[in-house]
């Protein structure tokens, strides 16, 4: 068993070498004091190992929630002497180094007999995955009181850190404002261009002309229009790119990192608006896959689906993974694919594999760039080497904008944003399409 002496040690040792001070002359004297520290020594040795925690003592450590990245969470270490003696322990937790603590993980207890207590400590993870947590590590006063024993208690534990889902509902509140509010209530429904009639109501300046009802009309004797408003129960497909490109990282988090994000925003505003959502992951291969639905429950299926969910050094599959959403998915769908684009032969592949969506569904190519490339090429340079990044930038941004125009020209929808913007832009462009009923 590991032990440390205890200051009770340290102070008689000292108490042993005041005789040496009286010991000139005296070789006795000496030989007494070095009998005298062995014998202490031995003394501490035999009893540190002889002592162990009793039995009444109960540490358990439970956490104050489930962990999400950037966000702190409470770690409670509960410590029950049901024993009627007073014990002082010292006690530390063994968590992952690699996230950040605030506050001591480490204390100090004394615990009258059959009382309680907590040593409370914040950690907050950097990123999303799974964390170990190791035992913790207990001191405890030997029966004479020379050294303090220390033994583990408790089982390493695991713990999965998961997207930031506060983070994804703030993004759909800024980037949706009282609509989203609104969409919560049953009752209430976005009005737009859906196919699904409401109501109708008098003419105003403005009104297309394709909605104008002839027959109420002629019934009425004044000019009537159709209102429609925004149909429910309609279909996203989210899929995540998780290859090569996708491993560039922004500030502290990678694009992937940003696009999980953004998925769980979108995938929140939709259930909010009735619709169903889905999401896939795919590098060369199908990684995950959760079928479109919504509620909490499903929710919480993609936190699961995408908590541990890491890019691949490799190129992804567009074709394999367009074609599992073109055989996975039945009914028309709005599948949104973020993902990036900079090289011409990644830009043929992607073009090719949408047609196996359509005219089918209706594909939204959402495309993750580095920075705001048009910010780099705004200043005229001023040395050679801003000169070459502007050309750089210039040639990236014209690929980009051929890529995504295709993209259009064959009937789907483009968006190309940064990270920074990526939530906001996203969900801007969903609610536009559900305005314009263009499912």
């Amino acid at each position: 068993m590991r032990f440390v002496f205890s200051k009770l040690f340290y102070l008689l040792i000292v108490l042993g070498f005041i005789p040496l001070s009286l010991s000139w002359g005296r070789p006795w004297l000496r030989w007494g004091v070095f009998a005298y520290d062995v014998i202490l020594i031995s003394l501490a040795i035999i009893d540190a190992n002889r002592g162990h925690l009793p039995k009444g003592v109960q540490i358990k450590r439970e956490f104050g929630g489930r962990f999400a990245v950037g966000a702190e969470t409470e770690v409670h270490i509960k410590v029950r002497n049901s024993t009627p003696r007073p014990l002082s322990l010292i006690i530390k937790d063994e968590y992952p180094p690699q996230m950040r603590l605030s506050g001591m993980r480490e204390a100090k207890v004394r615990l009258e007999g059959q009382s309680s207590a907590a040593l409370v400590y914040g950690l907050t993870p950097p990123k999303r995955g799974r964390f170990e947590f190791g035992q913790t590590v207990v001191r405890f006063r030997s029966p004479l009181r020379l050294a303090w024993s220390e033994t583990k208690v408790g089982e390493q534990t695991a713990v999965k850190v998961y997207p930031n889902m506060r983070r994804a509902r703030e993004a759909e509140l800024k980037a949706l404002g009282a609509r989203s509010l609104v969409s919560a209530h049953r009752k209430t429904s976005w009005r737009g261009e859906g196919r699904e009639f409401e109501s109708l109501r008098e003419y105003v300046r403005g009104d297309e002309l394709r909605h104008i009802s002839w027959t109420a009309t002629a019934r009425r004797g004044k000019l009537t229009t159709r209102q429609y408003q925004i149909e429910r129960d309609q279909t996203i497909l989210i899929a995540l790119d998780a290859g090569r490109l996708m491993t560039a990282r922004i500030e502290q988090e990678t694009k992937l990192d940003s696009a999980v994000h953004a998925t769980l925003a979108l995938m929140s505003a939709a259930a909010r608006g009735g619709d169903n959502a889905g999401v896939m992951v795919f590098g060369r291969r199908i990684q995950s896959y959760l079928p479109p639905g919504r509620g909490r429950d499903h929710i919480e299926a993609a936190l699961e689906a995408l908590y541990s969910v890491e890019p691949e050094m490799i190129e992804p599959s567009y074709a394999r993974a367009l074609e599992f959403v073109a055989a996975n998915s039945k009914r028309r769908s709005l599948v949104v694919l973020l993902t990036d684009l900079v090289d011409e032969e990644g830009s043929k592949e992607l073009l090719a594999s949408l047609r196996l969506l359509r005219p089918r569904h209706l594909p939204l190519v959402v495309t993750i760039a580095d920075r705001d490339l048009k910010a780099v090429v705004r200043a005229a340079p001023e040395t050679a080497r801003e000169l070459f990044t502007q050309s750089v930038a210039e040639e990236i941004m014209h690929l980009r904008e051929a890529a995504l125009r295709l993209v259009e020209s064959q009937g789907g929808l483009a968006l190309d944003v940064t990270a920074a913007a990526l939530a906001p832009a996203l969900l801007e462009k969903y609610l536009q399409v559900k305005e314009r009923g263009l499912l």
